[in-house]
């Protein structure tokens, strides 16, 4: 009996190492640094994350990139709990939703533009989205400076990050200390928080690729 209770420890002791956000080993402004990050988080859950990497799975190749540049509506919110990091909101594509410490929930109004919206794109919509894991009286919309509508979750505005390279990363948290991953009821998700204060990376320029620049703090 001795023998199988030391075992039982051991065991419970690597389930804590496997689900533990590591600091040291996700930096948001180093990309190869996050990528070990999110493989292992998709192995230790057996049920809810599979069906997470299927969903966004066969298109990410297509659509790694379209957060980047391209308008994209968001036609689904879909609150969920990622491995380390907690409760998250993702789109229909498995993209992980951000809130900016700059906007205002009350009144919701946005404050990335421009130059800041090529980085963060805002999550758009031309109607009422699907809602999955997240509550209808959390969700609503703000009209942006370009007349497009933006949704809100708990009244903040919500976005993508082009630095996420596939569905389910989240490379934004902490960027510039006024990005966060946000929760289904709106709040920041302050789990995963990096060491220092990551930078955002630059702006998609026309012709060239980004190179990842740490010169923008938005």
């Amino acid at each position: 009996m001795a023998h199988v209770k030391r075992t039982t420890v051991i065991v419970a002791g690597a389930m804590i190492a496997l689900t533990a956000c590591a600091p040291a080993g996700y930096n948001g402004a180093n990309t190869g640094a996050a990528e070990p990050v999110a493989v292992a988080a998709a192995e230790p859950t057996g049920d809810a994350e599979p069906e997470a990497a299927a969903t966004p799975g066969a298109p990410a190749t297509d659509k790694a990139a379209a957060p980047a540049g391209d308008v994209q509506l968001t036609d689904q919110l879909v609150g969920k709990k990622l491995p380390r990091m907690g409760k998250v909101v993702t789109d229909q594509d498995g993209w992980v939703l951000y809130r900016f410490d700059k906007d205002s929930a009350d009144p919701p109004q946005s404050n990335c533009v421009d130059k800041c919206a090529q980085v963060w794109p805002p999550a758009l919509t031309d109607g009422n989205p699907r809602l999955q894991g997240v509550s209808d009286d959390k969700v609503g919309t703000v009209t942006r400076q370009d007349g497009t509508r933006q949704i809100t979750i708990g009244g903040w505005p919500v976005y993508r990050y082009i630095g996420d390279k596939k569905p389910g990363q989240w490379k934004g948290q902490g960027v510039g200390g006024t990005w966060f991953v946000v929760d289904p009821n709106g709040k920041k998700n302050l789990t995963c928080l990096p060491k220092g204060t990551p930078k955002a990376v630059a702006p998609p320029a026309s012709g060239t690729s980004s190179g990842g620049g740490s010169n923008y703090s938005y």
